[in-house]
């Protein structure tokens, strides 16, 4: 099964949040979405699930486009929260995965293995306005993937999450992958996608700017990073030729460059005034990459 989208262009009225965007999703990978707000991602996700028609183009999951009739197959965690906030945990769990198909009991035996996993099974029989934001969000994800969805759609699922918390949610999404589902999601946090995903795509302004997997990505990037540490100030280095830029740190700092020369350059130029603690080159990051392509396509 693989989801595809086609030249999908979306317009409200005159205002064009997604314009002529393609990506193709195959079964059993993880697909990330970076972008600020009002990028666009949310209303992608919402006219994959059928819940906005496209104004152009075509989206199909296995050839046919998702309806009510495939939505047993689908799990979609919204960024606004949409649990009923005085029903009972357990109550709400069971009924949503109901809703997407389920048995009952099979229904109970899925939300008590979800809630002693995620390690909130002590919140079964509380309302869910009685929890955190945090917990909140973790009964939100429960019910996205009660049923065992084939795809599953997650807009900005770390969302107020503590750091102990998204670790045990990344490891129950790669379980989830390996068990065969697709997972589609966004987030603000660059090294969230970098860590998860085959492939992502970098939205600005409706527009697929950077698109691939993360190796092609960051090949097509054409930087690298040279981190140095020493006992003296390296600005003076970041006139040198070859370098793109230079981020000044407490014990050194990290220079951009564009050919791998340049790195040996700088440290030969580096040992020549005094002692280096540290030296490496590094691929980009894909918080340099969004950086330095959005702020291209913003000015």
């Amino acid at each position: 099964m693989t989801l595809k989208i086609e030249h999908v262009t979306k317009k409200f009225g005159d205002f064009m949040a997604v314009n002529d965007l393609s990506m193709t999703v195959k079964q059993g990978s993880m697909y990330g979405f970076l972008g600020a707000n009002g990028a666009g991602k949310t209303t992608i996700f919402r006219m994959i699930l059928g819940l906005l028609d496209a104004t152009e183009g075509a989206i199909t999951w296995n050839g046919q486009p998702i309806t009510y009739a495939s939505s047993k197959h689908i799990g979609y965690l919204p960024e606004e929260r949409g649990l009923y906030p005085k029903m009972k945990v357990a109550d709400q769990l069971v009924y949503l995965g109901q809703l997407r198909g389920m048995k009952k009991n099979e229904a109970k035996f899925a939300a008590s293995k979800w809630l002693e996993r995620f390690e909130v099974p002590h919140y079964a029989h509380k309302k869910v306005e009685e929890l955190s934001k945090g917990n909140q969000q973790k009964i939100q994800v429960i019910a996205s993937i009660i049923h065992k969805p084939s795809l599953i759609i997650l807009d900005e699922p770390f969302s107020g999450l503590d750091p102990i918390n998204v670790e045990m949610l990344k490891k129950a999404i790669l379980d989830i992958q390996k068990e065969g589902a697709t997972i589609v999601f966004s987030s603000h946090r660059m090294d969230h996608v970098e860590e998860l995903c085959e492939q992502l795509c970098i939205l600005h302004h409706g527009e697929s700017i950077v698109s691939g997997t993360l190796s092609e990505v960051k090949r097509g990037f054409g930087l690298q990073n040279v981190r140095l540490k020493a006992d003296f100030d390296l600005t003076y280095l970041g006139q040198m030729d070859g370098v793109s830029s230079f981020k000044p740190s407490k014990e050194g700092g990290i220079f951009q460059i564009s050919e791998e020369r340049t790195a040996h350059e700088l440290l030969r130029a580096a040992l020549e005034k005094g002692n280096i603690r540290y030296f490496a080159i590094e691929e980009p990051s894909l918080h340099d990459i969004f950086i330095q392509k959005v702020g291209e396509n913003h000015a």
